[in-house]
């Protein structure tokens, strides 16, 4: 299964820069030992299953260590693979490559590891009109990361950050003094974004839909509210709002969720409770005797 895989984001070399500060600081004091001329191979193979991601990171942190660095890629990004299999080759300065792994790394085993998770929820709705969205449960300072691999896998980007979409949530609501008035001041402050109001009971449904919420959160509903929900939707508006089911979503129930009629299915832990993929990078050093 792949969408197609969409444009990295445009923060990449500020995410790569800041990784590479963090790891190198003022010199790899280690890498230093290898004689400055000396060039190296290495490759790159996953120890188990996975969606492969993360390219654009892992290919920015060698060109910045070494511009002339060089990486041959035997896998697409977005691609499965089994384990043992070669995803890349890269040859540059010997030092930059040593200096590079573990930031490279992380960035691919953590991309992956999204990827990899997203695939499988996406997979468990294909031939559904319901779509599986991902959410801000991200890791700190890799969210445009986390949301390109997401996408990679096949589910769908809900918004970006606080900027790009409205969700009203239990404690806005508390200080907006109720559903209508959120809604209204929202139609005011930002009107050309989709509002959408985060609901936990069928009343607040009904007042949503009535405030005229372009999308409603069901949160934590029952099977049984959910349908209600679908169906008081159906009937209450011309046009529809958009409904997504959210809370405590496991892998196995993806199914009967999505038979309730709502559009979305969030899922936190895509980002949340990512475990990096098992990459192993391997090297060749030459050069390096000679060029002391």
């Amino acid at each position: 299964m792949n969408k197609g895989i969409p444009q990295p984001p445009s923060d990449v070399d500020v995410t790569v820069r800041r990784a590479l500060e963090e790891d190198v600081g003022s010199g790899d004091v280690t890498a230093a030992l290898i004689p400055p001329h000396a060039t190296a191979t290495a490759t790159v193979i996953s120890r188990e299953p996975a969606v492969i991601c993360g390219a654009p990171w892992f290919e920015r942190v060698f060109r910045m260590l070494d511009p002339a660095s060089q990486i041959h890629w035997h896998v697409v990004e977005g691609q499965t693979v089994e384990p043992d299999a070669l995803l890349c080759t890269v040859k540059g300065n010997a030092r930059a490559l040593l200096s590079g792994e573990r930031t490279a790394l992380n960035f691919m085993q953590t991309c992956s590891g999204t990827a990899t998770v997203a695939r499988r929820y996406a997979e468990a709705l294909v031939g559904t009109p319901c779509r599986i969205l991902d959410t801000r449960k991200t890791l700190p300072g890799l969210r445009s990361a986390q949301k390109y691999a997401a996408a990679c896998g096949g589910v769908t980007n809900h918004r970006i950050g606080l900027f790009d979409g409205i969700l009203i949530k239990e404690n806005h609501l508390m200080a907006a003094g109720g559903i209508r008035h959120a809604v209204d001041a929202a139609r005011t402050t930002a009107p050309s974004l989709p509002v959408e109001v985060e609901v936990e009971s069928l009343a607040e449904c009904l007042e949503a839909l009535d405030a005229g919420a372009d999308i409603l959160m069901l949160d934590n509903f029952s099977l049984s509210d959910m349908r209600k929900a679908v169906e008081m939707n159906r009937q209450r508006r011309e046009r529809p709002a958009l409904l997504e089911a959210s809370g405590n979503v496991e892998l196995e129930r993806l199914n009967e969720i999505a038979a309730t009629g709502v559009d979305f299915i969030s899922v936190g832990a895509i980002t949340k409770h990512v475990r990096a993929i098992d990459l192993s990078m391997r090297f060749n050093i030459s050069g390096g005797a000679d060029n002391k």
